[in-house]
């Protein structure tokens, strides 16, 4: 089966979503509604690429098991190493599995596309189509649609999913249609805030159609904070967590673990402890903010250099 039948039929077997008009100058793919995750609440994690989102969310979803919610954690790129420090390995994707049994879902297990990880956290990663031949957005679409045709979606408080870089398309957007809060990573760096603002203004485009708000931004691997301060004290954004640029996080990645399985040294253990915050936040429920985006050359006179 060549790439192109692969997505047709993957199209196909995620129910055939309509397009249709989402947000000023866009057309987007809309799921179907029976599709929308009932029940849990549901974060998206955004932010430029090589942020750290997938260290972010794998910590996230750790400390929400560790204040004993059940959680589910959906990693959104091809890559598929989203989960891999809660599983110790890398996960087989969705649309590869769809593929061993011709894209007939009804042969499959939950064991066959969810892992548990550390501390009871379920682990999906969904995958994406081949290199330049389709959208991940009906490979979201379809994950979510074979979670619910398991049950897998019932006994759930907490959703994360794991979204790909900052890759304004359908496979950015397939999350913003389930989720009720999105959450962007940046670091206190020029081209990190500058792909935090284009992440705005996706997300508030989208909110017009879907009820996802913003929670706010996590200032990830930096010493300071005082740029991503000073550009939501301009945009009427919130900054909800700091995880400071520790070697102890890079080293926990490379023995596949969360921080919340290293040892107890004394930065992890306050590493742990604003990530157990941020989670006793996010689950009582924030605001939704909804912050105005700057021009492109807003954001060089506020940030650039002379």
């Amino acid at each position: 089966m060549s790439p192109k039948d692969d997505v047709q039929t993957l199209r196909r077997a995620a129910g055939v979503p309509r397009l249709g008009e989402d947000g000023e100058g866009s057309v987007q793919v809309h799921q179907d509604a029976s599709m929308k995750i009932d029940g849990a609440k549901v974060f998206a994690i955004y932010g430029k690429g090589g942020i750290g989102k997938s260290t972010t969310s794998s910590n996230l979803s750790a400390a929400f098991s560790k204040l004993g919610h059940r959680v589910l954690q959906i990693g959104c790129d091809p890559k598929h190493d989203s989960t891999f420090t809660l599983t110790g390995r890398l996960q087989p994707t969705v649309i590869d599995i769809l593929k061993d049994v011709d894209f007939h879902a009804e042969e499959l297990r939950p064991e066959d596309f969810v892992s548990v990880g550390w501390n009871g956290v379920q682990c999906v990663e969904a995958g994406g189509p081949p290199a330049g031949t389709g959208c991940g957005g009906y490979v979201v679409g379809q994950t979510v649609r074979l979670l619910k045709q398991h049950h897998m979606l019932e006994d759930t408080d907490v959703v994360i999913f794991d979204v790909l870089g900052d890759v304004v398309c359908g496979g950015f957007a397939a999350p913003l249609q389930h989720a009720d809060r999105a959450v962007i990573v940046t670091a206190n760096d020029f081209d990190s805030i500058y792909a935090m603002n284009r992440i705005i203004a996706a997300v508030q485009a989208k909110s017009r159609n879907y009820n996802v708000r913003l929670a706010g931004c996590i200032a990830n691997r930096s010493k300071d904070t005082n740029e991503v301060d000073r550009y939501c004290d301009t945009v009427g954004f919130e900054r909800i967590a700091h995880m400071p640029d520790i070697d102890a996080i890079r080293r926990s990645r490379l023995k596949k673990k969360t921080l919340f399985e290293m040892d107890d040294e004394e930065d992890i253990v306050r590493a742990r402890a604003e990530y157990i915050r941020l989670a006793t936040a996010l689950y009582a429920g924030t605001e939704g903010l909804a912050p105005a985006p700057m021009e492109d050359r807003d954001i060089f006179e506020l940030l650039g250099f002379d």
